[in-house]
């Protein structure tokens, strides 16, 4: 099955993306985890001004089939979060790189970006 996999973000193992956007990091889940998950019934997110270190767990991702951590791609502040997804946390299966996005870190270093995988990295990870 072919996955959607933009190269414009880099992705950590556990299947988030990061894609920065005038200086901040926004964070979501993959095509390939969404589909894996199956119908997503609700996702935790942390609040706004809560501070993250790259590779701790930020939140929960609920689905009809499991339940799953999610991981900070970056270190930083949060500094917004997707209210749209716990009215419809469906967005996450609809659009996982578009509408369903979770939240955006404001990264205390930019570099750490550098330290996860590329588009080609995650595909091979996945295939």
């Amino acid at each position: 099955m072919n996955f959607d996999i933009p190269d414009d973000r880099r992705y950590l193992e556990s299947h988030e993306w990061a894609l920065e956007t005038d200086g901040a990091v926004r964070v979501g889940i993959t095509d390939f985890a969404q589909d894996e998950l199956g119908d997503v019934v609700f996702v935790e997110l942390p609040d706004e001004g809560d501070e993250l270190a790259q590779e701790e767990q930020f939140g929960v991702i609920e689905s009809i089939k499991a339940v799953s951590d999610l991981y900070a791609p970056v270190s930083g502040e949060v500094v917004a979060i997707n209210d749209a997804l716990f009215d419809a946390p469906e967005l996450v299966n609809d659009d996982p790189f578009g509408e369903g996005w979770m939240l955006e870190i404001e990264p205390s270093d930019p570099d750490e970006l550098e330290n996860l995988l590329t588009a080609e990295a995650y595909e091979e990870q996945i295939a």
